[in-house]
């Protein structure tokens, strides 16, 4: 069976994003490696849908709010065998389409690529090197997301009950089926988050986040930690 990529990215005000990441998919990988490109938004205000849907061969879907909800819908509709959900602030690598098929070809069915921030903070470049090794500690979804869809059929999704950390929780589950691998090449994700809110602090409650997960937060009182504390104004 051939292999192909669907790619599916959750939008909310994504419109500083959107346009370059699209066309820029589209150019760092082959035509006959994608099956389709889905955007599944949540209810953008800020023109995020209309840039989109000015992208020839773009899928433009509306859903609830809420990245789980936004990605598990996205997959509903996905066509290829090979699912990849990609955040709106995050760029692959080069070629990322025949990486992803290459790994999926020699038995690994669900992984990632190493990160890094288009930072030059010591402790942002720091951070991004530490996703060179294979833990599950230095894991996240910024760090995009493949795995088979056969397999995400079967590990059921998104849990839709985390509004954050969703990534995290699928995750789990798959480490926890010894079933993830870390390509070795350079996506770029974006610092707004740290730059908005403090990188110090946002790595603070970003680690507490973690530490609650770990002692059996459910996922609303990770939710409301989350508000309460790190985008608190």
């Amino acid at each position: 069976m051939k292999q192909q990529i669907s790619i599916i990215i959750p939008t909310l005000n994504e419109a500083e994003t959107i346009t370059h990441l699209l066309n820029y998919l589209i150019e760092n990988s082959s035509k006959e490696n994608i099956k389709d490109i889905i955007v599944v938004d949540g209810g953008s205000n800020d023109g995020t849908q209309q840039l989109a849907s000015q992208i020839k061969n773009i899928t433009l879907l509306n859903s609830e709010k809420g990245r789980a909800k936004q990605l598990n819908y996205g997959a509903k509709y996905a066509e290829g065998n090979i699912l990849y959900f990609l955040h709106a602030d995050s760029f692959p690598p080069k070629n990322f389409d025949t990486l992803i098929i290459s790994e999926v070809l020699n038995g690994n069915e669900a992984g990632c690529f190493r990160m890094k921030f288009d930072s030059n903070h010591w402790w942002l470049k720091l951070a991004g090197w530490l996703t060179i090794l294979p833990w599950k500690s230095c894991r996240g979804g910024d760090q995009s997301q493949f795995i088979t869809t056969s397999l995400f059929k079967e590990i059921e999704g998104y849990n839709e009950q985390f509004s954050i950390y969703e990534d995290n929780d699928l995750i789990e589950k798959l480490y926890a089926r010894k079933q993830f691998v870390v390509i070795q090449k350079w996506l770029t994700t974006s610092a707004r988050c740290y730059e908005k809110y403090g990188i110090w602090r946002t790595q603070y409650y970003f680690w507490r986040i973690h530490l609650k997960s770990r002692l059996g937060a459910s996922p609303r009182e990770l939710t409301s930690y989350y508000k309460n504390n790190l985008i608190k104004t």
